[in-house]
């Protein structure tokens, strides 16, 4: 079930979406989804370095325990370097997984992930000359699964690891700008189910 197929303050109310932190703003797209406004030099990132510790990306999540299957479709426009549409697992500040299709400093756009328990371990994963791409996270008991797939069927392996998080969770879509000056990004699907998945590697 797609909860953003009707995309307004009411409709995000009633499926229990919430938005921490807000964004500058947002819009309801034809068709169902919303162009979210992206402030600059947001995101979620815990430097391995000790540097940057950044928790302010706009995020629209429901809360959940136990297991999960989250899927969401994405849609950035790619003003600037790691400008991305995510889909993010979070516990607390430090304690949190993402999966992102975010314009690398490669100069390609990519499925990026990244799992945070104290710092942040930053992998970028396959490049990818589209312009949107679904987005699968699942937790199965302690293990984080990271799928990427272009038809929202077929689903191809970014990351799965272990990553004990303590509930409740908050999961949900950030929308991140975390060097330029801001940007939109299109939130085109979003769904969450309580289940289990048993083909961890597949993702099915």
């Amino acid at each position: 079930m797609n909860l953003l197929s009707i995309s307004t303050p009411a409709s995000l109310a009633v499926h229990g979406l919430r938005w921490d932190p807000a964004p500058l703003g947002w819009e309801a797209l034809p068709g169902g989804g919303l162009r979210v406004n992206v402030p600059g030099k947001s995101d979620y990132f815990q430097d391995p370095g000790g540097v940057l510790q950044k928790n302010d990306a706009p995020f629209l999540w429901l809360p959940i325990s136990g297991d999960f299957v989250a899927q969401a479709h994405v849609r950035p426009t790619f003003s600037s370097t790691y400008d991305s549409g995510v889909l993010m697992a979070y516990q607390d500040e430090t304690h949190w997984a993402k999966l992102c299709f975010e314009a690398t400093d490669f100069g390609a756009t990519a499925a990026v992930s990244v799992i945070t328990n104290g710092y942040s371990d930053d992998a970028n994963g396959a490049d990818l000359p589209v312009s949107s791409l679904w987005l699968q996270l699942f937790r199965a008991g302690p293990v984080i699964g990271l799928h990427y797939a272009l038809d929202g069927q077929n689903w191809r392996m970014v990351r799965l690891c272990r990553l004990p998080l303590v509930d409740p969770l908050q999961v949900g879509l950030v929308t991140q700008c975390p060097v330029g000056t801001g940007t939109t990004v299109d939130l085109l699907h979003f769904s969450l189910e309580q289940k289990t998945v048993r083909q961890l590697r597949t993702g099915v």
